[in-house]
């Protein structure tokens, strides 16, 4: 299933967005495990349950028990601190920025994954969510470790697709 099942769920006029989860993964600069845990993080994010379902059950075996809840966690974690430091972000209030989050973030210190993987599936998660601060800061600090902009590039393209065939199988899904 897998893979598969998502492109076979997808109606004809989203051919493209097909191709690409494929081409996405298969051909990416990452490692396996670093790829199939920016596909998960970013499946949790996009939240079809089909997408969501099919790529926890492909990445399992590329990432193992502990990269699984990494990603998951990865996701979730970027779920609070997207909508907190976008919206502080978007006030535009300096005040705000100096005010401390007080949230906590605790699996940020200990993500049970190398933290450049962590921090890769949070870059993709951000993008989703369309956090611009956040995404500059996860790229920064990946770019700080050794990531190359290829690799970056790489996360973002693989959030891309997971998000698209995510919007897809639920827009047929609210239309059937």
């Amino acid at each position: 299933m897998g893979l598969d099942a998502i492109t076979a769920a997808l109606p004809a006029y989203a051919k493209d967005i097909s191709l690409n989860v494929g081409s996405a993964l298969g051909t990416s600069t990452l490692t396996p495990a670093q790829a199939w845990g920016t596909a998960l993080a970013s499946a949790v994010a996009a939240r079809n349950p089909v997408v969501l379902r099919e790529i926890a059950a492909d990445a399992l075996g590329h990432l193992g028990p502990e990269g699984v809840e990494a990603a998951k966690g990865a996701a979730a974690i970027m779920a609070m601190t997207n909508i907190y430091y976008r919206a502080k972000h978007h006030i535009g209030d300096e005040r705000y920025a100096s005010m401390p989050a007080r949230l906590r973030m605790q699996i940020i210190a200990r993500p049970g994954v190398d933290k450049g993987d962590f921090k890769l599936w949070c870059l993709a998660v951000s993008a989703i969510n369309g956090c611009d601060v956040c995404l500059e800061s996860h790229e920064k600090t990946l770019r700080g470790r050794g990531f190359t902009a290829e690799q970056v590039h790489d996360a973002l393209r693989i959030s891309a697709v997971v998000h698209a065939a995510a919007v897809t199988l639920d827009a047929e899904a609210a239309l059937a």
